[in-house]
């Protein structure tokens, strides 16, 4: 039996909807009934019955919650006494997130991190990719999310996906697809846009690609804040370069345009990066796999 499908079943039988777990869970809904759905195959049992205005469990759905808890909570308890057998993950975490990453990561990984380590402390700092690394040389962060790093000497880097960049305009009117058709390098150079500054990772990047073409950008204004770049391309005539899961976050979606950059698609890689020179100590260790976790759940689909 998969825990996770286990897990996924206590969460709608306690909330009695698929539509409230899914949202609590921070995953999609169809994604969700998948995966009980599997459960229910694999037991050979319905556990739900579905009406209009939720679920209630079946007599089959109602025992494997009984056992369910008990299940869950002594894997928990399991896992508890292990950590503590090795080195309980306690102690500060500074982590470094990109502003981009940080609106549609900060929440989760908050939860996530409370619920994991209860007896840890968590301070989450904001900042370009560029000024992130400085911060983890001088141990300012233990680890850091960044964008298109270079490898260097006393620095640890595992890439975690690579995140497809897109033109970003304005509708005319509110509603439809957000993503539209591939637009062309030629296409992105003749646009005005408002861009972060140099050294931003995306600005670089964007940059690159055009020069490899013979391009240039049109940069018409500079602004390193996503929320503020999504705003002056909503009042004004101007164009971005940005990542679907940064558009999304915005939590407008409806009022922009992304259309896919490319062929050959553009993308820009994103990290998690440490120090090669300090001990990593069983906080450290385990919150680097909580990140990669988050990031692929809540920015790989994207």
């Amino acid at each position: 039996m998969d825990l996770r499908q286990l897990g996924y079943f206590v969460q709608v039988a306690d909330l009695g909807s698929f539509t409230r777990a899914a949202s609590v869970l921070r995953i999609a809904q169809p994604a969700l009934s998948r995966q009980v759905r599997a459960l229910e195959v694999e037991l050979r049992q319905r556990l739900f019955d579905r009406n209009g205005r939720g679920v209630t469990l079946t007599p089959a759905g109602k025992q494997l919650l009984d056992h369910g808890r008990g299940i869950l909570q002594q894997v928990e308890r399991a896992r508890q006494a292990l950590e503590a057998e090795r080195g309980a993950a306690t102690g500060l975490l500074s982590i470094g997130l990109p502003p981009s990453v940080g609106r549609a990561l900060t929440a989760p990984l908050v939860e996530a991190f409370r619920e994991r380590f209860p007896k840890a402390r968590l301070t989450l700092v904001e900042g370009l990719s560029s000024y992130m690394l400085e911060w983890l040389a001088q141990g300012r962060v233990d680890c850091a999310v960044v964008y298109s790093a270079t490898p260097a000497t006393g620095l640890e880097l595992q890439p975690v996906l690579d995140e497809a960049l897109y033109l970003v305009s304005a509708r005319a009117r509110p509603g439809g697809a957000l993503v539209g058709r591939a637009a062309s390098l030629a296409e992105v150079a003749a646009h005005e846009l408002v861009i972060p500054s140099r050294p931003h990772a995306l600005r670089m990047r964007l940059e690159t690609a055009l020069a490899e073409a013979g391009l240039a950008a049109r940069v018409g204004l500079e602004v390193d804040s996503v929320p503020a770049l999504l705003e002056l391309v909503q009042r004004h005539p101007l164009h971005a370069v940005l990542s679907l899961g940064a558009v999304r976050s915005s939590g407008q979606e409806t009022a922009f345009r992304a259309r896919p950059i490319g062929p050959p698609a553009l993308t820009t890689t994103l990290w998690i990066a440490t120090s090669a020179q300090r001990p990593r100590g069983p906080l450290l260790e385990q919150a680097v796999l909580l990140l990669r976790e988050l990031l692929a759940a809540r920015l790989g689909a994207a």
